[in-house]
């Protein structure tokens, strides 16, 4: 199965597909898009107005790969439900753990 994480200079990007107005918040498994790119799909139920979402999907990420929130920022699609997430750091150290997270919550 192909994952979401892609390796960057300053950390590891991360394709994320976000539905705010969920009814309830959680990380719902990887999809694949019509490129064939993998992307992690998140839900919150914040309202998609002034960021709301977007604090929502960071600070859900951070919890759920036990990372600080400051590490994580939207890179691209602000505004879109589709986003890219740049989780700052050493991607040789960031991306072995983030597959590790993901073949154990989505494996």
């Amino acid at each position: 199965m192909s994952d979401p994480f892609r390796a960057a200079p300053d950390g590891v990007r991360v394709a994320v597909r976000l539905t705010p107005k969920a009814s309830s918040a959680k990380l719902d498994g990887v999809a694949v898009d019509a490129a064939g790119d993998a992307y992690l799909k998140v839900k919150v139920t914040a309202v998609p107005e002034k960021g709301k979402a977007n604090a929502a999907l960071i600070k859900l990420l951070a919890k759920a790969w036990r990372l600080p929130a400051g590490d994580l920022a939207i890179q691209a699609g602000a505004a879109d439900r589709n986003k890219t997430i740049l989780v700052a750091g050493d991607a040789a150290v960031l991306l072995p753990q983030l597959k590790t997270w993901l073949s154990q919550e989505v494996g």
